[in-house]
């Protein structure tokens, strides 16, 4: 689908180290696919802990023709126990060869969402088919009981777009073991949204909102909230190309500005916020640099986890709380989801506590506005247009435990960057080159009295480049883009205890492609040429744990492969409890040996 504009656009103890010698396992490694055009990604799976797990199919070969949801009954796992050392969601997906547009997917159970993702495009001779994971362990909570859930790819299916999706999904639960303990998980999972089976809340407006009131156990001792929000349909499919409005009739792109970002609040105060990850869907742009490899997360989307903690004792109070969530610079058309988990004192019925400084509240997420665009006589316009923003705040509160007092600050800073840079020469050229980074540093940390119960650092880091130049080839309005794209995703995390190093993991996922599309007057497509991509994934650990895997493609196939090449004996190994996707942790990363 093509948007405005030119296109329609390692720190680990010594004794640490040792303690988990010999317990990681070799990543999997599908073997060499270079010649296939079918979906290939450098991503790695969930790992898992040693065991046989237990199985619930969660839907079968399900048909996605229509824009009707596909229910689903959920039982627990018989004799499989309700304390899990991990959980994980695997689906399968496929879509017939033909003409289809990408299809947003997501799974809900009981309101919750367990995947959130988007879908491979078909071409006339090739029916793609792909696998996507998530770790589900710290939603182990809505497991435990029945439930009612639902699949969701609205699609159409009619004489000009053929292409019909199908998709199987189900939960793999293992058993807790001397090798592998039960997880220390949330103790409940609440939905943010208004369907009780689940779904998507629209969000069209910076004064919508997706909001739950929950009355929540009187024990909460941490808190944290899952964020999804995706942009579709335009310009919000492509929000960073926009520009602010009064720039949108001089630059020929979209208004509204690229400024996105979600905002949360508890009762109406601040209380976090969850950046915008610039995703491109596989129709995005150019939607031949994304056969075979889709870019970043596109096919399986993270969520980003905001720390709550510091309002543990305000909603441990006994009241209904309202959860929020309003959307920053939204211009249209963005989907949202969140789910709400919370960790309670096993040793108290009731806590008491609460925020005692919170400097986000009075600053408003209004980005500062630039521009050097100029049009000349001749009605060239060339120039930049950019938006920047960073916060930094500071979040304070306690919670009155049955092991003491906890403080817990959340400190953060969280940035935004985009310059859009224009050369338009009416009915001749229209160049447009986007530079985004949006880029987060936060510190959490906890105390009891003078002890650092736990410390958590994260970093991250979203950049996003996107060249766009168009020329007009004829006087029939005929013309030809050459698009080049480049997005990551950066994570760093450490976490600690009193000062004492326990754990550190980097993941960086990276994608680049370039292609040049022909196209009539009337954007139909008349050939394309120069298709090539390439995947760099990489995972390292401060306990050894190591993931390294590239795919490069060109004119539609994979080309090249690598797999293990930069770990330790040329071969991946990572630890079953890690996260070498960059999937969100919960109040430990390692297991409770």
């Amino acid at each position: 689908m093509l948007p405005m504009g030119s296109f329609s656009r390692c720190l680990a103890a010594a004794g640490l180290t040792l303690f988990f010698a010999g317990a990681a396992q070799a990543a999997p490694d599908p073997g060499s696919p270079v010649g296939t055009a079918n979906v290939t990604v450098a991503d790695p799976t969930v790992p898992r802990p040693p065991g046989t797990p237990c199985v619930v199919q969660l839907f079968s070969n399900d048909t996605f023709d229509d824009f009707n949801t596909r229910p689903f009954n959920y039982t627990p796992p018989a004799g499989c126990g309700t304390r899990w050392s991990k959980v994980v969601l695997e689906a399968d997906f496929s879509v017939t060869a033909g003409r289809q547009f990408d299809r947003t997917a997501t799974i809900f159970l009981d309101g919750v969402n367990l995947f959130f993702g988007t879908t491979q495009e078909p071409t006339s001779t090739l029916a793609p088919s792909w696998h996507v994971e998530r770790d589900l362990t710290d939603y182990s909570a809505l497991f435990r009981n029945a439930g009612n859930g639902q699949a969701d790819i609205g699609n159409i299916v009619n004489g000009t777009y053929t292409g019909v999706i199908q998709g199987s999904a189900r939960l793999l639960f293992y058993p807790a073991s001397a090798v592998a303990p039960a997880a220390k998980v949330p103790d409940a999972v609440y939905p943010i949204g208004s369907d009780p089976v689940g779904s998507t809340v629209l969000l069209q407006a910076s004064a919508n909102q997706m909001s739950a009131t929950l009355t929540l156990p009187r024990n909460v001792e941490r808190a944290y909230l899952d964020v999804f929000t995706q942009g579709q349909s335009t310009p919000d499919e492509f929000w960073y190309t926009c520009v602010p409005t009064q720039y949108a009739n001089q630059t020929g792109e979209c208004g509204g500005g690229n400024f996105r970002e979600a905002e949360i609040s508890i009762d109406g105060q601040s209380a976090g916020v969850a950046p915008v990850y610039p995703w491109v869907f596989t129709g995005g742009a150019d939607l031949f640099i994304w056969k075979p490899t889709p870019g970043v997360q596109t096919l399986n989307f993270l969520p980003y986890r905001v720390d709550l903690t510091p309002f543990a004792g305000l909603l441990s109070n006994g009241s209904p709380h309202q959860v929020t969530l309003t959307l920053a610079g939204v211009n249209y058309y963005f989907m949202a989801t969140a789910a709400l988990l919370v960790y309670e004192d096993p040793h108290a019925a009731q806590v008491s506590g609460q925020v005692v400084r919170n400097t986000l509240a009075d600053q408003a997420p209004t980005p500062t506005i630039g521009s050097t665009l100029a049009t000349s006589a001749s009605g060239e316009t060339t120039g930049n247009v950019t938006t920047n923003l960073s916060r930094h705040f500071v979040i304070e509160g306690y919670v009155n435990t049955s092991h003491g007092r906890v403080d817990t600050t959340v400190d953060q800073t969280v940035a935004f960057a985009n310059t859009e840079i224009f050369d338009v020469i009416p009915n001749s050229i229209y160049d447009q080159t986007t530079e985004q980074l949006t880029s987060v540093e936060g510190h959490s940390v906890s105390r009891t009295g003078t002890w650092v119960s736990s410390e958590f650092h994260q970093s991250y880091r979203y950049p996003f480049y996107m060249l766009s130049n168009q020329t007009f080839t004829d006087s029939a309005g005929d013309s030809t883009i050459e698009t080049n794209i480049r997005q990551g995703f950066d994570e760093h995390v450490a976490f600690s205890v009193d000062g004492f190093p326990l754990y550190a993991a980097d993941v960086h996922n990276h994608h680049e492609g370039s292609d040049s599309i022909d196209y009539d007057a009337n954007y139909d497509i008349l050939s394309h040429a120069g298709q090539n991509s390439k995947q760099v994934f990489t995972f390292r650990d401060s306990l050894g744990g190591c993931y390294r895997a590239s795919v490069s493609a060109a004119n539609d196939v994979v080309t090249g492969y690598n797999s293990g090449n930069g770990c330790p004996g040329q071969q991946n190994r990572v630890f079953w409890f890690s996260h070498p996707d960059g999937a969100p942790f919960g109040a430990s990363p390692l297991p409770a040996w």
